[in-house]
């Protein structure tokens, strides 16, 4: 269940990150608020999660996956691009993330 909550926990922060580039710097405020408000349900999720699952682990898949989600909605959204570069880097954190997930089955 905790993994869950770690998951609902990326899914309102980078529901809050989109809200917040589309908020065009807390000008908008329904986008504002939504983002204000994705973020605090992503640390209530992530404050649960955190029961079982130790914080430097949950910390960096909630970073990596967010991460590269916030990439691909900025690629296919926004219309930003990434250097071949930046596209390597976020490889190898999700590397990293699988093998955190891989190591962790095994405690």
């Amino acid at each position: 269940m905790n993994h869950l909550w770690l998951g609902l926990a990326i899914l309102f922060e980078v529901a809050a990150t989109t809200a917040l580039k589309a908020s065009e710097g807390m000008r908008h405020w329904p986008a504002s608020l939504l983002a204000l408000t994705g973020y605090g349900c992503a640390f209530y999720c992530l404050s649960l999660a955190l029961r079982t699952i130790p914080v430097g682990v949950a910390y960096a898949i909630w970073s990596g996956v967010g991460i590269v989600l916030i990439s691909a909605i900025a690629y296919f959204r926004f219309g930003e691009s990434l250097l071949s570069s930046q596209w390597l880097g976020m490889m190898l954190i999700s590397i990293g993330v699988i093998v955190l997930q891989l190591s962790g089955a095994r405690d």
